[in-house]
């Protein structure tokens, strides 16, 4: 048994006595969230979830991106011009950067869905338009059929909460204080952007927790974190260097390097919530995994 396997059983079999008396008075899947940063092997913690859930617990589960529901490309190159000066919305990522209509109508659809008839999963080309991505044609979205138990919904900032006005502010004005150089492993980028679009940032967020991504709609969630933030880009650029090595092309480390720091701002405004607890102090639902720069679990804890 590979150490991640051994790892995502110490963390199920946490989980699973909970989920399995819960899903007893439900006619709907349980929703279990997986929140990972970038690289920390997210995608691959939620397809092992979905394999062993079947195979150790008799349970049948499904897993859903964050990512597939992504905005359009027109509508994502719309946004980008919406605003030159916002650097948050140069790639697509970011709260504001999906589709709220078609999340809230998919989770809308999964809690009246009882497996009588076809599911259909939105699914996001990022192949397309030379790597910017577009929606999938439907005819191509993924069906589930029958019975699922557990949907494991998975994105880098799946259990972000929104802060108030003043938090955000208070973040900003710290930031200034200890500003970094620009072009490093910086974890201190709030003050690269300006205030508004944080603020901007954090109102989309709300507007998701509301329709479709606060604890209202999550059952149990598992937060894969770091002892070290930095290493979100060394990950990531392990990743590159695999691509490049496998298909012979990628992005350079300093295209790395600005791509991870585009996403840095969203780690340091709403990580801290989900370290103290997505669903609330001692809510014992949510698992965090804390990874060290190898991707080895240092500590398993239940929140």
């Amino acid at each position: 048994m590979s150490s991640l396997e051994s790892n995502i059983l110490r963390v199920l079999d946490m989980l699973v006595p909970k989920i399995i008396l819960r899903r007893q008075g439900l006619s709907r899947p349980i929703i279990l969230g997986i929140a990972g940063l970038q690289g920390s092997g997210k995608s691959t913690w939620a397809s092992q979830i979905v394999k062993l859930l079947s195979s150790s617990y008799e349970l049948q589960a499904i897993t859903v991106s964050l990512d597939d529901l992504y905005k359009t490309h027109d509508d994502l190159i719309a946004l980008r011009g919406k605003d030159p000066q916002n650097k948050l919305y140069r790639t697509r990522g970011q709260p504001g950067t999906h589709d709220e209509q078609l999340a809230s109508q998919f989770f809308q659809d999964l809690e009246a869905w009882v497996g009588e008839d076809e599911l259909k999963i939105p699914s996001f080309d990022k192949s397309r338009f030379g790597g910017e991505g577009d929606r999938a044609p439907i005819l191509e979205w993924p069906v589930v059929q029958g019975k699922v138990d557990v949907v494991v919904f998975e994105g880098w900032c799946v259990g972000f909460r929104a802060l108030s006005d003043s938090d955000v502010e208070l973040k900003h004005q710290a930031a200034q204080k200890s500003r970094e150089p620009e072009g490093n492993e910086s974890i201190n980028t709030l003050a690269e952007h300006q205030l508004s679009h944080l603020k901007e940032l954090n109102q989309n967020l709300q507007r998701y927790n509301n329709a479709f991504m606060g604890p209202q709609h999550f059952d149990f969630m598992i937060h894969i974190d770091t002892n070290d933030l930095r290493n979100v880009y060394r990950w990531r650029l392990q990743q590159e260097h695999a691509l490049i090595k496998a298909k012979g092309s990628g992005m350079t480390d300093e295209q790395v390097l600005a791509f991870v720091r585009g996403y840095m701002p969203g780690y340091e405004l709403f990580l801290d919530g989900l370290r103290e607890g997505f669903f609330g102090a001692k809510s014992e639902r949510q698992v965090r995994v804390i990874l060290d720069i190898e991707r080895r679990a240092k500590n398993i804890e239940v929140i």
